[in-house]
Order: C-alpha cells, then structure tokens, then sequence
C-alpha cells in the first residue's frame, strides 16, 4: 500500500495548479512538465529526450556498455545549466519559453549512454521503464546500487489506445538509490503527472475551438455586413468601418493588390477603403505612407505589428524577425501609436492587406491578431467574388477561360501557357494543312451584248414609243421614240418640183435642139431625185425601234420630248439581262495564278451572304492601269444568276486556284515583294 497522505500538502497543490494551469504551447508545457517530474521525485537530473519513431528500440535490457547514437536527441535538461540560468536572470527574460531556446549540452548529462537506451526502449514500449544504473537487466529487487533510470514516454492524443499512440518524446530521470516501496511512490506520482499532458491537450483543443468559433462569428458579422453593399468598394468600406467599430481602434484600412513588379517578383498594393473616409486621394502623404506599410505586409506575406509587445520578443519568430521600416515611418508621428497589418489571403494567394492603428493604453495582443487572420481567411474570398463581378465581361471570361484552361496546362503561368499552346497550335496548322489559294479581285456584272441605240441625223424629238422608260422590257422592232420629220418632208415637196421643173425645161430644150441644155437640165432633175431619196431615207430613220428583245438599262429621256438632238447622241441601250457575264479587274502579282479553266464564285455587295459560281471565259491579254497599279480584265460566265441581278452590281470575286499551306498563302505577298527586293 502506497502512503499518499502528504497529496494534499501545499506544495503539491502548488504542483496540481501549475500543470492545471493554461500554457503558451506544447514546448512550454512538457518542459513545465519536466521541471515538476524531476521536483516531485527528487531527481538529480531530468531530460527531454526526441527519438525518430524509425529508429525505436524493440523492448530490450539496457545494454552493458551501449553505443552512443544520434538517435535519441535532447531537447531540454533541467536543473538548467548554472551560467545559462544566471544570464536569463540578470537580463530579466526568464521565462517557459526562454529557457527552451538554451542549448543542451551532451557533456552535461549524466550517463548519456543509459539514459539514451532507456529512452529508446521506453519509446519502443509505449510504457514506463526504471533501469538501475548497476545492473544489465530492468528492476526487480531492492538491492542496493549506484541510482535508477526512469524513462517515461509522453503519450499523445487522450483517448488513443496505448499501442497505438502516438508518442512525443520520452522524459528520463535520473534517481539516487532508494528503497523498492519509495521507488514504487515514485513510479506513481511520476505516472499521475504524466496524466495531466491529457489535461494540457484537451485545454489547447478547446483554445482552438473557441478561437475558431470566434473567428467564425467574426466572419460570419463581416460577411452580412459586405454582401449589403451594392459593389466590391462599398463592400471594403463597409469592411473597413465594421472593423474600426467592433475592434475600438482609430482606423482601419483595406488595400487590394493592383498590378505585379515583374523586374523585382513583388506585387503593389493600392487604397481601397479607409474607415470613416468617403473620399481617398493616393496623392496625399497619409494614404502613401499607409501604401507603403501594405506593401511591407505583402512582400512579407505575414502579420507584421509594430512596436511588437514585450513578450513576443522571444517567441514569436516571424512577428519578431519581420521588417517594420514602413510602419515606423508611419507611426513616427505618434508615439502611442499601435499598427498591425495582416495578409488578405485566398486560394494560396495574397490579394490584399489590412492595416490597423490604434493609440489606446491596451495593447494589441497576438490572440486578437490571430482571431483576425482567421476571420479575414473566410472574409476574402467573398470579397474576390465581388471584385471579379464588377468587371466587365471581357474580363470575367478570360478568368474563366483561365480557370478552364488550368486543368490542362497547370494552374502556375496558365495564361503564357495557353498563348504558346495556342500559337504552337496555330503554327503546325498553318504548315500542314492546305487549302484552295483564293485569289481577290473586284468584279462587275455587266449584260454579255448590250446594243447602244443612237440618233442617225439632227432633229428634234417628237414623241416617245408607248411604255418606253428605263427599265421597261422591249420587244425587237417595237418602236422607241419618233424624231420630227416636218422639214425633211417640206424638203422632199421642194425636192419633187425640182425634178418636174428641171425634166419639163430638159424636154423643151430638146425640143429646141439645144442637147447641151437638155443634158444640163437633166442633171439638175437626177441631183434633185438623189436629194429626195436621201430625205426618204432619213425619214424612215425618223422612227426608231428595237434592235433586240430585252431590256432598256439605259436611257430615260423623257424629259427631252420636243429638244433638238445631234447626230451620234446615244439615247438607249438595251441588252438581254438572262445572259450576264462577270468582269473582274485582278491584280499583276495574281493574274499568273487563273487559267481559263478557273472557276471562283462571286459575292455581289447588294447580298454578300450569297455566292454566285462563275467560270473563267476570256483574259484579256492588255492591262489597265487603275490607282497607280496594273489591273487585268478577266470576264466569266455565271453558271447561277439571281431575277434581280443588274448590269453594274458590284462585289469582290474569288479565284480557286491550286491549294498551299496557310502558311504559304499569309507569307505569299511578302515573299514576292522580298523576292523582287533582292534579285539582280
């Protein structure tokens, strides 16, 4: 039977309230742990031992004389060595924390090697072990001898079956000779403090818990308020000013990343929001120094706090290492003043940072600054939703054509990525892949024959033929329009006296005798016949008809009923429209490429939609110089016409000439031009 009456002695309560008692980590714990293991046994020497879960040892004796190895490492001896403890005193800086950092030193541990295999096997075992100092094998008598070793294994999760636990380290004592009934004490009140790391696990998960659920209603208030406003910098002022409220501080303000420092890898932040400011101008000194202190956040991608508070100096690493020559430049102008700057963080990304500044007597702790990075983790990724829905299209679908591209080229550089796997895409298709070379030229449709009806003689018209206007279909023969014939029928009576007058004096002179002046007179009446003849002639060219059946596409004089018109005026033109051919003009460089046999198709501008095939009739061997460059008429027959084609529809035609590359038909023009560029 084991004595436990002096359990409620002061100092053991003392014991019970230090290891009930909140510490800052596991480290500061199992040291705490150590100290008070070591106290409570009387040991001359406790140390914290790692060992690798590779390299356990299976539950063996302690060796005679074991090997020193490198697996079993310590961490953490107490008593503390006598100058380390003596600096950390005189400095003031002794604390859980501080004493961790002190080296320990191999030489200073008494029986090395033993306490080495002691832990290893109690780290092998999972259990308890007490080895004596003299012996090869484990205790079972109490016998005298030189001490005792007890290694005791630090279990892991509570409620983990002890095979299976995992173990933290293993804590070996070193004891002086005592009887077996103290060394069975002993074993219980080391074993019962052991107990209380399950106490120190579950007070570290419920901190965490409530940490979490603290964040989470932070984030959950903060989330509410944003989403009431209507776009993504209402929702960063409205960020910013819950923040400024629910923290009591003097300001709060948001910044968001802006563009990306290719030179130096490093990104810029820009003022966004600041709290209880509506308008922010980026040219003032204030909202530069507070850019500045952003961009010091961001470059590091960690909280930074300045001034840090006196017991952060030793353990926080990252606070305590992190570069604040911004933000002392930005509270150079207050003395009380406090500033922390936490990373917006999303998808593994830093998009933005928060400073806060407060002048209040409370410090800023690093709890607060916790639960902040917590909520803001939740709150960022909302506010990327917002900022993405306020651009515009063209920018929301080449994010999404990015994000559906990740999956095949990797989520780093996928923009670069695609344009490359574009362009190498586009390069292998543009060298392997032909098709017909298209030759363009501008085309004309015109009528195959169309006849120009013109004026045969001076006059003046008098009326137009029924129905006869531009446009109007024609039947050959039907009359177009009749000229004045008034004169020339006076002329004609004129020209019949004469020939009566000189035939009458032309027989009496013959009658006379006088031959000479028969002959004179009978010449008179012939020229005067040959005038009449004439005048017939040209009245029945008076009427004018249609030379063939088609269509007036030209002429609407019916406004000249009545003028005088000249020898050779053209007033009609009339062509068959159900036989239309293609007139293109195809440019020098290309004319080498169509042959007679070439087809193509035409695409009129009246509906460029529809495509008319035409096959190449005729080249005309002249060019024409058009704009400075030469131009080779080529006309075609439409094998498809349309009812509302016109003579002098305009539109672009295309030559299928013999197939390229892609490549080949880009580069045609400039490796011509090249070509004549460089031969002699």
């Amino acid at each position: 039977m084991i004595d436990l009456s002096s359990l409620k002695a002061t100092g053991w309560q003392r014991v019970v309230a230090d290891l009930s008692s909140q510490a800052p980590d596991d480290r500061a714990f199992v040291a705490r742990l150590v100290t008070k293991l070591a106290q409570v046994s009387g040991a001359r020497q406790g140390v914290l031992f790692i060992i690798p879960e590779s390299q356990s040892a299976p539950d063996e004796a302690v060796p005679a004389a074991p090997p020193v190895e490198a697996d079993a490492r310590p961490i953490f001896m107490w008593p503390l060595p006598a100058g380390a403890a003596a600096s950390l005193q005189r400095a003031g800086q002794m604390s859980e924390r501080a004493v961790l950092d002190i080296p320990v030193e191999e030489a200073a541990i008494e029986y090395l090697p033993d306490a080495k295999s002691a832990a290893r096997s109690a780290h092998g075992s999972r259990q308890t072990r007490v080895y004596g100092l003299d012996r090869t094998n484990e205790l079972y008598d109490g016998s005298p001898g030189k001490g005792y070793i007890v290694a005791v294994p630090i279990p892991g999760a509570p409620g983990a079956e002890a095979a299976s636990a995992p173990v933290r380290g293993v804590i070996t004592l070193l004891l002086d000779q005592q009887s077996r009934q103290a060394l069975q004490t002993t074993l219980a009140l080391v074993e019962v403090l052991v107990g209380y790391i399950h106490g120190h696990t579950a007070r570290q998960q419920l901190a965490r818990i409530r940490a979490a659920g603290a964040a989470l209603e932070l984030a959950t208030r903060l989330i509410a308020a944003i989403n009431t406003a209507k776009n993504f910098k209402g929702a960063c002022f409205q960020l910013v000013n819950d923040l400024c409220r629910q923290l009591s501080v003097d300001r709060v303000a948001l910044g968001w990343v802006a563009t990306t420092r290719h030179t130096e890898g490093g990104r810029l932040n820009r003022c966004l929001a600041v709290s209880d400011t509506e308008n922010i101008d980026r040219r003032m000194a204030m909202i530069q120094k507070l850019e500045a202190a952003m961009d010091e956040c961001l470059d590091q991608e960690q909280p930074v706090m300045y001034p840090l508070p006196p017991n952060l100096a030793e353990g926080e690493v990252l606070l305590s290492q992190a570069i604040t020559h911004a933000h002392r430049e930005l509270a150079a102008s207050d003395a009380r003043l406090k500033i922390v700057t936490i990373p917006l963080r999303a998808d593994g990304r830093v998009l933005g940072t928060l400073l806060i500044e407060a002048t209040g007597t409370t410090p800023i702790e690093i709890g607060t600054v916790e639960l902040l990075q917590a909520a803001l983790d939740l709150v960022t990724p909302v506010l990327e939703i917002r900022r993405r829905d306020d651009r515009n299209l063209a920018l929301r679908a080449y994010d999404s054509s990015l994000k559906g591209g990740a999956w095949l080229v990797g989520p780093k550089h996928t923009g670069w990525k695609l344009a490359g796997l574009a362009l190498m895409t586009l390069l292998l298709v543009s060298i392997f892949v032909h098709v017909p070379y298209r030759v363009s030229a501008p085309v004309e449709i015109q009528a195959r024959s169309p006849r120009t009806i013109s004026i045969p003689f001076d006059g003046v018209i008098r009326e137009l033929g029924p129905g006869v206007e531009a446009g109007a279909k024609v039947e050959a023969g039907q009359v177009l329009l009749k000229l004045d014939t008034t004169d020339l029928e006076l002329s004609a009576l004129d020209s019949r006296a004469q020939i009566t007058q000189a035939e009458k004096q032309a027989d009496e002179a013959l009658k006379k005798g006088r031959l000479a002046e028969s002959q004179q007179e009978q010449a008179k009446a012939d020229q005067a016949r040959a005038k009449l003849r004439l005048l017939e002639y040209r009245m029945t060219q008076a009427v004018i008809t249609a030379p063939i059946s088609g269509t007036i596409i030209a002429g609407d004089i019916r406004d000249r009923v009545g003028s005088s018109v000249k020898l050779g005026d053209a007033v009609f033109q009339v062509a068959d429209l159900s036989d239309m051919v293609a007139v293109a003009r195809v440019d020098d460089r290309d004319i080498s490429l169509i042959a007679g046999d070439t087809t193509g198709q035409i695409a009129p501008k009246s509906d460029p939609s529809t495509e008319f095939d035409f096959q190449v009739e005729t080249i005309v061997p002249l060019s024409q110089t058009e704009e400075g460059a030469n131009a080779f008429v080529v006309r075609g027959r439409l094998t498809e016409t349309a009812p509302w084609f016109r003579p002098g529809m305009e539109g672009i035609a295309k030559f299928n000439t013999p197939k390229r590359s892609l490549l080949g038909i880009v580069s045609r023009r400039i490796v011509d031009q090249m070509r004549l560029w460089l031969w002699w």
